[in-house]
């Protein structure tokens, strides 16, 4: 039927903006999210671009006990891959995969990245990315851990 009326022809839908409720007594508040995900996605995909072709090492820890421990795996001359959803080139992929040598991978799913720390040290350079998913009380995405973090480490030549 060709004729008909199509109530959403030009509308675009938006994904609605996570955010995280704070809680103190009877009173909370919603801060929104998306302005520190993006900014620490920009970042990492910096740190990305500069690592890549070299040999670093990933770790991970989480609380509430993950179901996936990696410790010191080592993605030898590292390739970046990223899937984008829209094509506007300034926001930054939902999801980073890191590939190494003998198909060894890891995939970053940026929707709960929120911070990029770099720490130097005397042999090596460390980069960890802190995935925060709410509060243990009211989690964003309920099937999710509140916290966990990756550590790239890089060493020196």
């Amino acid at each position: 039927m060709t004729g008909q009326l199509n109530l959403f022809q030009g509308v675009e839908l938006a994904q609605p903006e996570p955010k995280t409720t704070v809680k103190l007594g009877r009173r909370a508040a919603q801060i929104p999210l998306r302005k520190k995900q993006q900014e620490a996605a920009k970042r990492l995909m910096e740190i990305l671009k500069e690592l890549e072709g070299n040999d670093i090492f990933i770790g991970s820890y989480s609380t509430g006990g993950g179901h996936f421990w990696i410790d010191n795996l080592k993605l030898s001359k590292l390739r970046v891959e990223s899937f984008r959803t829209e094509r506007d080139e300034s926001v930054p992929p939902p999801v980073i995969v890191l590939w190494g040598n003998k198909g060894a991978c890891i995939r970053i799913f940026a929707d709960c990245l929120l911070a990029v720390r770099e720490q130097e040290y005397q042999d090596y350079y460390h980069y960890l990315l802190d995935f925060w998913n709410g509060f243990g009380q009211s989690p964003i995405y309920s099937y999710r851990s509140h916290y966990a973090c990756l550590a790239i480490t890089r060493f020196k030549n």
